[in-house]
């Protein structure tokens, strides 16, 4: 069965599948890195929203996860193409005719799946969150101990399981927050953000 891909007349399907499996590895690494953010939501105005959603991208899929869905389609809707016209006539098509074909054919069944997708994964819908929903979440201290002056890397989780991954200075002159420590993140100025350490924090809500 496999073998079949080696021929030229499977060969668009070959090269699909191979893309597709290579973005899905990439996307698994970056979800267990935390910090690769590949996926981008490509919301509809109201200029292009009926060409979106008949493309299926209408829905705010991430744009990795659509292109993977239609990479599928495409070598799915192909191999059927090519199956067909080998039991029909004895042989499959040429490459070019099959591509076209499958294109057309896989547009419309990924349609579908997007849609579907959108539904079963509404979290890509409200993943992407602001600088400033930061504040008042607390963070845990990476590496290097952070000083005022010295700022040191922290991470954060938000709501989604996603880590985020920030510079953080003591928000008082004389507070050190060292290797491991959580600290509470209280205010931000650009780039960089503030934060208390976890005693002080608590000392604070009491």
């Amino acid at each position: 069965m496999f073998a079949i891909f080696l021929t030229p007349a499977y060969a668009p399907f070959a090269i699909a599948f191979v893309v597709m499996i290579g973005i899905g590895l990439i996307e698994a690494i970056g979800l267990g890195l935390g910090h690769l953010d590949l996926d981008a939501d490509v919301p509809a105005d109201a200029d292009s929203s009926g060409v979106l959603d008949w493309l299926g991208l209408g829905h705010e899929l991430p744009i990795l996860i659509w292109f993977t869905s239609l990479l599928g389609c495409f070598t799915l809707a192909g191999i059927a193409i090519q199956q067909g016209a080998a039991a029909m006539a004895g042989s499959p098509l040429h490459w070019g005719l099959a591509s076209g074909s499958a294109l057309i054919a896989g547009g419309l069944l990924n349609t579908l799946a997007a849609r579907g997708l959108a539904r079963v994964m509404p979290g890509f819908e409200t993943s992407v969150i602001s600088t400033d929903d930061f504040l008042r979440r607390r963070g845990t201290i990476l590496e290097g101990t952070a000083r005022r002056g010295s700022p040191a890397r922290a991470k954060i989780v938000d709501e989604h399981g996603q880590a985020h991954f920030i510079m953080v200075e003591p928000h008082d002159d004389t507070d050190a927050i060292a290797t491991g420590e959580t600290a509470l993140i209280v205010r931000r100025d650009g780039k960089l953000f503030y934060a208390l350490p976890e005693a002080n924090a608590l000392l604070q809500s009491i």
